[in-house]
């Protein structure tokens, strides 16, 4: 029988199944995907806590209904970070990334007409859940690489330890759950 966490945010109550990520850990599975209530829950409550942007970058991830309703209410464009490059795509950035909820490292491709709208412009990153802050660090190496000006990192829920970081904006803090 699975285990679950209750979650309260932006208004909403919703239960996360806790699932294995290794010997010694679990998380519990937050899914923005399927759950548009959620999903425009928590783009209108981070909404109001970023500052100004001009576009908003996430990776090829659960974050993308997030960046996308985000997108829509801010009334700024938002651009994926792609996990492998696609025939339409030239002068590609790239950066390799190791996420806690996925086992092998993935490389994540920016084409080069999207990076070019960054250069010099005011760029908010969003994800669905801030852990270990790798796929973080990757989309900001890839603001930078396009000349961008990172001003937010915007999430629902950090996990764990990310919860005491300062450049973070959340919404609640999500618990890791250790085995013994």
């Amino acid at each position: 029988m699975a285990a679950y966490y209750t979650l309260h945010i932006a208004g909403l109550t919703r239960e996360l199944k806790i699932c294995p990520i290794s010997e010694k850990l679990d998380i519990a599975a937050f899914i923005l995907f399927s759950d548009v209530e959620l999903t425009e829950a928590c783009a209108r409550e981070l909404a109001k806590r970023v500052p100004e942007c001009d576009y908003i970058l996430t990776a090829e991830s659960k974050g993308i209904p997030l960046a996308y309703e985000m997108s829509r209410q801010l009334k700024v464009p938002y651009i994926v970070a792609q996990k492998s490059v696609k025939g339409y795509m030239t002068d590609v950035l790239s950066v390799q990334v190791k996420s806690i909820t996925t086992a092998a490292v993935q490389t994540l491709y920016l084409d080069g007409e999207k990076a070019a709208w960054m250069k010099g412009k005011r760029v908010l990153i969003v994800d669905d859940v801030i852990s270990t802050g790798d796929s973080l660090r990757a989309l900001q190496q890839l603001v930078k690489s396009a000349g961008g000006e990172i001003v937010g990192n915007a999430a629902p829920l950090a996990e764990g330890d990310a919860a005491e970081r300062k450049d973070l904006i959340y919404l609640e803090q999500l618990p890791l759950f250790f085995k013994d």
